[in-house]
């Protein structure tokens, strides 16, 4: 059992790895139309992802395997009934890579302009889409006893779902302007400095709505919470956190407000995971039909050679991780290399 909860953990630290990291990317893609008025700007947007977001998306793929290897029903099931979905994060995943390498690879405005919409639209994609297949694992899909599922992408686009898929816009938006304050100067780190408020409001209002909604629908959920009051913590943690990353933006200590940001993500992925275990996939057909940390995971065997592994690993991607962003930190100064 300890095993099964561990890996669950781990998942959800993964998942929150890469949302932080990749979150980031996604948020200066959305937000660049916005903030930049120039090539220039657009180009120091462009170079303060460029040496990291390659690396950001590979904690997708850590996700992707820890799932497969721990818990291969809730893979099967999430990647044969979102079929459809995942193809479409996959092409969207695509279209902002290549938007990224062919953008300056020409100097005509049309060919720039051509790109740098595909960059914004395919940010904006991965990011609803993500928080669309968020909304219905909460929510509860159509799953049998064998563990399929009986939906369609349109199935998929509830208000529930599509709500936290702009919660995830916006929180995702804050998350990248407050990272743009750490590579930006002059008027254009100015002009992030005065969205960051109204990001700021409407990111809680959402997430607000969000989270009386939930409570209502989902006794199941609620439930958790009663019976474990301690994760509490959680929410008004990740409460605490994102005010003081406005308050460290007010001071000019940037690095501590993506800290600070970054913890807040983490807290609420994992009031998410509090809320919904041990189950990890929530049939709305039978609640026997659940697939939960137990039912769903490896065997015991698996689970303890991949713990191994992971404890091995894990500090490796760590350690690398931190020594890029180390390397590659300050304000974005652009040469003949740069994007």
């Amino acid at each position: 059992m300890w095993l099964q909860t561990t890996w669950f953990v781990l998942y959800i630290a993964i998942t929150s790895g890469y949302v932080i990291l990749d979150g980031f990317d996604l948020g200066v893609g959305m937000l660049s139309p916005f903030i930049a008025h120039t090539d220039h700007d657009r180009r120091i947007l462009l170079n303060s992802i460029g040496p990291v977001w390659d690396g950001n998306e590979v904690w997708l793929v850590l996700g992707g395997g820890a799932l497969f290897a721990a818990f291969p029903l809730v893979y099967a099931s999430l990647f044969s009934g979102f079929y459809l979905a995942m193809m479409l994060v996959l092409l969207v995943l695509i279209m902002r890579t290549v938007a990224i390498e062919f953008r300056s690879k020409r100097p005509e405005a049309w060919w720039r302009s051509l790109w740098d919409w595909t960059f914004t639209i395919s940010s904006f994609g991965i990011t609803i889409l993500l928080g669309v297949a968020l909304g219905n694992v909460i929510r509860g899909i159509s799953l049998d006893q064998q563990g399929n599922m009986n939906v369609d992408l349109l199935d998929l686009l509830n208000p529930y779902s599509i709500t936290l898929g702009l919660v995830a816009v916006s929180m995702l938006c804050l998350h990248g302007a407050i990272f743009l304050t750490q590579k930006a100067e002059g008027a254009l780190l100015q002009r992030i400095k005065n969205l960051i408020p109204k990001l700021l409001i409407a990111f809680f209002v959402l997430m607000t709505v969000l989270i009386v909604w939930t409570l209502l629908r989902s006794e199941q959920f609620t439930q958790n919470f009663k019976d474990r009051p301690w994760t509490v913590v959680f929410p008004v943690l990740a409460f605490v956190a994102i005010v003081s990353a406005w308050l460290f933006v007010r001071r000019g200590a940037y690095l501590s407000a993506f800290l600070s940001s970054a913890t807040m993500i983490a807290l609420l992925l994992g009031a998410v995971a509090c809320g919904m275990y041990p189950v990890m996939l929530r049939s709305t057909t039978n609640s026997a039909y659940d697939l939960t940390v137990q039912n769903a995971s490896a065997a015991k065997e698996t689970l303890t050679v991949m713990f191994v592994i992971a404890l091995i690993g894990m500090p490796f991607v760590l350690l690398y991780t931190a020594g890029v962003y180390y390397f590659f930190r300050g304000k974005v100064e652009l040469d003949d290399e740069s994007y």
